[in-house]
């Protein structure tokens, strides 16, 4: 069903006439699954007519759903951000007299009224939050997605009460952190530092004129300094402001990049990640590199020292946590930071005074994100250990380097932090129930947090449960995959549907996802397989989960798009199942899935007969500086040879195109440069187009209009029984 007012436009013209060059042969997919049990699952019909579901995607949709979740130093409370529909507000957790915890709203927005809310940062006695709201957490200046007259509005710091005082302004800015006192707050306003009373009644006022672009501020534990990072293009420095001197001190400056400043619990030292210096082509191997390294620096003098380097080969390239912070100095000296050694991305530690390495974590598993406690002797973190398509939750503690597994079973869990009482609150979920924040009660014992926002009409009893598969690409690599069968009653042999990540640095899991556009995404998949449409949701090369040399795929991207391998082998495992009808095979995705989706349609358009593409990127030659004027001409060439733009003739199924036009992460040419082409060759398309809308979507409604016209799309083209448009919402066509 298609909101009313989405508009498309349409194109048919003749393509009989177009070349039809020959596809890459494919390499028969090992099929040895047990999809039998499934399929079994199913009534046997042999009537073709799709069975129409009973709940809506805006009931997929409504739940909302958190993410920013921080612990306060003191009160034993959490905050996280909640979006509904495109409302954000900022919610609190606090201890309750029977041992559980009361949950609550702190601010009261109201509306899908278009403004980004995040960063969230406690006071140090923990009853008030900072946060950031408006313009994009993208970065690239103000947005203004419901396209006021008055124009685009820019990020404002904010903060909000655990009492029932209303919200005040502080300022325009971002990444705002409290001084440790709790009077002042340290934010970043047009890429510098500028500082403002907490309270209220004084003027923000900037600390620190610098050429550079700040970021990362960090208070000192006494709060008589603060430390940032300042990048200067190609290359970063950390310094350190004494607000009694009112002096900067650079930390060890040289020509590399400097970067996540941290702070040792006694304020006498300042350990940082020291990145080589380097120009690594677009998408670019990055297995190996010159060694990355800690390093510590005296505030007080800007003496620093390599504390740490990297060994040569697998995890040479430095390469972050999902979370925030990706460095921590614990209470015992010791500083825990992620490495690749061995091929995976796994925690160490090593005296801050000195020493080998300590590997904390062991096996072939990624973990993902982590938080340590206040007191700085517990860490927590979400990994893919013994599950690799789930995430759960572990412990570290100083008393021993042993994890411990807190969280189990057919679940996700992630960004777990510690309460200022040593409790653990995690985003958690399954593959029925969205995410959620919930607290540790016991051993593997959640309880949510804040039940009462859950909707009483949701669909959860209607879905399915995916079923991990793994498939062999054409060139041998293992694939992992979730597969979505139609629940009973549907069409023995029916239409399938791929589905491609984005990111490309992204996993899908079993259930719902920790971020807000993958898990929306899942939603869909969902809704249509419940729709009658085998859903198959493919974690490519070049994404997380799978280790090192997954992610750093050799041949990816720009240098030969390998990826479109799995692509073929993702068909080939559809094409070969008895209950997929090979004629009726579509495939969508967004950003780098959109990219997916039209690598796909552009080289493999025998095997998939419709796809909706999502802001992908369509020709690497023309996108980011590095293949502009005076680069390298074998590599642009091979840029433009592996995107969609170089085998558009070969592209004859129809595409529904999805585009924010204020895109900040994937250039808006990109879909017009596509949109030529496929004129060109006399493709048949239809657009959506989104004014004023960034990347990851702002609005609930554009969410809506996004997912409406992709079930509209597939609807007509693989399934043209089920009608989805009622008369007064059909897109308008043109010739």
């Amino acid at each position: 069903m298609l909101l009313g007012n989405a508009r498309f436009a349409t194109e048919k013209e003749d393509a009989a006439t177009a070349g039809r060059n020959g596809l890459v042969r494919v390499v028969a997919v090992a099929a040895a699954l047990l999809i039998a049990p499934m399929l079994g699952a199913r009534a046997a019909s042999a009537d073709p007519r799709p069975v129409p579901h009973d709940f809506t995607i805006e009931q997929v949709l409504s739940a909302p759903f958190p993410s920013g979740l921080v612990a306060a130093g003191q009160g034993g409370r959490v905050a996280w951000v909640f979006d509904k529909g495109g409302s954000r507000n900022v919610w609190i957790a606090e201890p309750a007299a029977n041992g559980r915890f009361s949950a609550r709203a702190i601010t009261s927005y109201v509306g899908d009224d278009g403004y980004d809310l995040g960063e969230l940062a406690w006071s140090r006695d923990g009853r008030q939050v900072v946060y950031s709201r408006g313009g994009s957490l993208e970065g690239g200046g103000p947005v203004n997605a419901l396209s006021r007259p008055s124009g685009a509005e820019g990020q404002e710091v904010w903060v909000a009460s655990t009492d029932a005082a209303a919200p005040r302004r502080i300022g325009p800015g971002h990444s705002a952190v409290v001084a440790p006192q709790g009077d002042m707050v340290a934010y970043i306003q047009a890429d510098q530092i500028w500082i403002a009373p907490l309270a209220g009644g004084g003027q923000p006022t900037q600390l620190i004129h610098d050429r550079g672009r700040d970021d990362a501020p960090a208070w000192s534990p006494d709060g008589a300094r603060l430390a940032f990072a300042s990048s200067r293009g190609d290359h970063s420095l950390i310094g350190v402001y004494d607000f009694a001197a009112k002096t900067i001190t650079w930390l060890g400056p040289s020509v590399d990049r400097d970067m996540s400043p941290v702070w040792s619990p006694d304020g006498r030292g300042v350990a940082y990640v020291r990145v080589a210096a380097g120009h690594a082509g677009a998408f670019a191997d990055s297995r190996q590199a010159q060694p990355w390294s800690l390093w510590i620096g005296d505030p007080s003098t800007g003496a620093a020292h390599s504390a740490w380097t990297a060994s040569a080969g697998p995890g040479s390239a430095f390469h972050p946590l999902e979370s925030d912070q990706t460095l921590f100095w614990t209470a015992d000296g010791r500083l825990v930071f992620p490495w690749e050694q061995s091929g995976w991305m796994q925690l160490y530690s090593i005296p801050a005074a000195g020493g080998p390495p300590t590997r904390l974590t062991h096996g072939d598993f990624e973990v993902f994100s982590a938080d340590l406690s206040s007191d700085g002797k517990t860490i927590v973190y979400s990994s893919n250990q013994g599950d690799i398509d789930h995430r759960h939750i572990w412990e570290l503690t100083g008393r021993s380097n042993e994890p411990r597994q807190l969280t189990r079973g057919p679940t996700i869990e992630d960004n777990p932090v510690v309460t200022s009482d040593g409790q653990v609150v995690t985003l958690h979920g399954d593959w029925r129930k969205p995410i959620e924040p919930a607290l540790l009660a016991g051993p593997n014992r959640l309880v949510e947090l804040a039940p009462q926002v859950f909707p009483a009409d949701f669909p959860d009893a209607r879905f399915v449960e995916p079923k991990q598969v793994v498939f062999d690409s054409p060139d041998g690599l293992k694939i992992h995959g979730q597969l979505f069968m139609p629940p009973a009653g549907h069409p023995v042999r029916g239409p399938a549907i791929l589905f491609f990540h984005g990111g490309p640095t992204r996993q899908m899991l079993l259930g719902w996802h920790p971020m807000d556009a993958y898990t929306y995404m899942y939603g869909l998949n969902q809704y249509l397989a419940d729709e009658g449409y085998v859903v198959l949701s493919v974690n490519y090369r070049g994404g997380s989960g799978y280790g090192l040399d997954f992610r750093e795929a050799l041949n990816f991207g720009a240098k030969g798009a390998s990826e479109f391998n799995d692509i073929l082998g993702a068909a080939q495992f559809l094409r070969a199942q008895p209950y997929v009808d090979p004629k009726r095979i579509g495939i969508w995705g967004g950003s780098y899935g959109g990219l997916m989706t039209a690598l796909g349609l552009s080289r493999a358009s025998e095997y998939l007969a419709a796809g909706v593409d999502y802001a992908g990127v369509h020709d690497w030659s023309t996108i980011g500086a590095r293949f502009g004027p005076g680069s390298d001409k074998d590599a642009a060439k091979l840029a433009f040879e592996s995107s969609a733009m170089a085998t558009i003739d070969r592209w004859k199924s129809p595409v529904l195109l999805v585009h924010a036009d204020d895109d900040r992460n994937v250039p808006f040419s990109q879909t017009v440069e596509l949109v030529e082409g496929l004129r060109l060759h006399g493709v048949e398309f239809e657009q959506l187009i989104l004014p004023d809308e960034i990347h990851d979507l702002l609005r609930g409604d554009s969410w809506l209009r996004f997912f409406h016209a992709t079930d509209d799309f597939f609807g007509r083209h693989l399934q043209p029984g089920l009608a989805t448009a009622s008369p007064a919402q059909t897109p308008s066509t043109s010739r």
